[in-house]
């Protein structure tokens, strides 16, 4: 196989830019690697060639590779060396001002044929090659951290790159074991902006005081399937990183509510709580290790009273197959005996305006959540309202724990913990195809490689079925009146007509 670019240069000797060179050395390019910092690029070629050796040692490759890759990395003392480079990718400090000098020194460095990039992750493309005399060799091509094992890449063309340039980038990416994505060069490209309804919408919830953070991560965690809770990752990531992010594509997009950062973020950022690089941030850590309370035991209870299940519950019937499995006592009148629990299944709305609208006494009634059908999930989600008794609250909770599953129970709020989330998530990757930011194909490879989510966002919409997920939104609207839930065209039109969010348009 001919290689696309067999001389890549590097610039920026830190954590991503040694992933860029690990990455281009092991797909057969020469590698130059450049950092102002006297020695850094030396350095970092020993920490990448110790990666090497690493692999090596556990029998993922052989000594003879390991030496092949070790050949073709070599740090360059000047930028000059860079000059028969094909391919200059740049991986240095988040500022307009300094990439822009950078690449233009590159520029007047390198041969006419050879290719720019930038690895940057939160600036525009056009603007950093608007200084450029040949804007049309230059695009972006973000790399995710580790970049030799996050195997996704982003390839955004700027307003003048050339056609040809994007589908080099592409196949080269292609080459090296990566799979391309191709973003318009827009706030966040298509991962960072797909991303923000998970963590944004956290953070809403908990500055609401519907849970604290512990427990939207367990819901998340066992209840939606994701890896890491919101709070986890956020800590991981950093809130030094992460809020700067929020802020960033908050500001581009002149303020969208759907990307509002949180107050609480910004408290702890400014407090220096970053998370697990200071010790401290959502959790505290102790020799790296995440504290963590227990969570609360299943309430005893000496009597569980019958249960009376709304008409208008989410899946009612499958409901009801769960009361049974439980052994609860079933109570099948037109209206709940004066003793009797109160069951409802809300989407989008919250426990007190179901119990006003339905005329339950507000008391006996607790919310329960069954967006995610209960077989495929493991922890269940009740919600009181302010009038719950404390009695009904734990009798509620005893019954639905009786089968050993885990059950939180959560303060009222519209939509619980999953649907907000979930639905804010289908919600954005649903604008950013309406947008024609990328197509659906590359979306789902971006967010399910580049987030780790369970499932792409619009596969999870589809599994969800989007007109649950459109009413989840139109309800989180009322209860809020926060224009933030308004639902793309995309979800709208697909959920009236019955189509795949997937389906693109001709």
């Amino acid at each position: 196989m001919t290689i696309t670019y067999k001389s890549v240069g590097v610039v920026g000797a830190g954590v991503m830019g040694q992933g860029i060179a690990q990455f281009a050395a092991q797909a057969g390019s020469t590698v130059r690697l450049f950092d102002t910092q006297a020695g850094a690029a030396d350095a970092a070629r020993g920490r990448v060639a110790g990666q090497w050796e690493r692999l090596r040692d556990k029998g993922r490759i052989d000594g003879a590779r390991a030496q092949a890759f070790a050949a073709r990395l070599v740090p360059a003392a000047a930028l000059e060396e860079l000059a028969d480079c094909d391919l200059v990718v740049e991986a240095i400090v988040e500022r307009l001002d300094a990439k822009q000098t950078l690449f233009a020194a590159l520029e007047r460095i390198v041969g006419p044929a050879a290719v720019l990039a930038t690895n940057t992750s939160s600036l525009s493309v056009t603007a950093i090659a608007a200084a450029l005399q040949k804007p049309e060799r230059f695009a972006g091509l973000h790399f995710f951290n580790p970049v030799p094992l996050m195997k996704v890449v982003e390839v955004i063309p700027g307003l003048r790159t050339a056609p040809d340039v994007a589908r080099n980038l592409s196949e080269y990416a292609r080459q090296a074991g990566h799979s391309p994505v191709l973003a318009q060069d827009t706030p966040g490209f298509i991962v960072n902006h797909a991303g923000r309804g998970y963590g944004t919408e956290a953070l809403r919830i908990a500055g609401e005081g519907v849970a604290d953070f512990a427990a939207i991560d367990r819901i998340l965690r066992d209840q939606a399937g994701f890896r890491l809770g919101p709070f986890e990752l956020l800590d991981l990531t950093g809130l030094d990183v992460s809020h700067a992010v929020m802020e960033s594509i908050y500001q581009q997009y002149y303020g969208e509510p759907r990307f509002r950062p949180s107050v609480i973020a910004a408290q702890r950022r400014a407090g220096g709580l970053f998370g697990r690089k200071t010790g401290e941030g959502f959790y505290c850590y102790v020799d790296g290790v995440q504290q963590l309370a227990p969570e609360l035991p299943v309430p005893v209870v000496q009597r569980i009273p019958p249960v009376w299940v709304s008409s208008r519950a989410a899946r009612r019937a499958e409901l009801f197959q769960l009361l049974k499995h439980l052994d609860a006592t079933i109570e099948t009148g037109e209206s709940p005996s004066p003793q009797a629990l109160t069951l409802v299944a809300p989407l989008g709305y919250d426990v007190t305006t179901v119990a006003v609208v339905e005329r339950l006494d507000p008391a006996r009634t607790v919310g329960i959540d069954l967006l995610v059908e209960d077989a495929a999930t493991k922890r269940r989600v009740l919600a009181t309202n302010p009038a719950s008794r404390a009695d009904f609250r734990d009798a509620a909770h005893a019954l639905f724990a009786r089968d050993g599953k885990p059950v939180s129970v959560i303060r009222d709020s519209g939509g619980f913990v999953t649907q907000r989330v979930l639905a804010m998530i289908v919600n954005i990757a649903c604008d950013i195809c309406q947008q024609r930011i990328c197509s659906p194909a590359d979306l789902e490879t971006a967010v399910t490689l580049g987030l780790g989510y369970p499932a792409g966002p619009l596969a999870l919409g589809d599994r969800l079925g989007p007109t649950n997920v459109l009413e989840v939104l139109f309800n989180l609207q009322t209860v809020y009146g926060d224009s933030r839930y308004r639902p793309s065209p995309w979800l709208r039109r697909r959920g009236a007509i019955g189509l795949s969010l997937l389906q693109d348009e001709d």
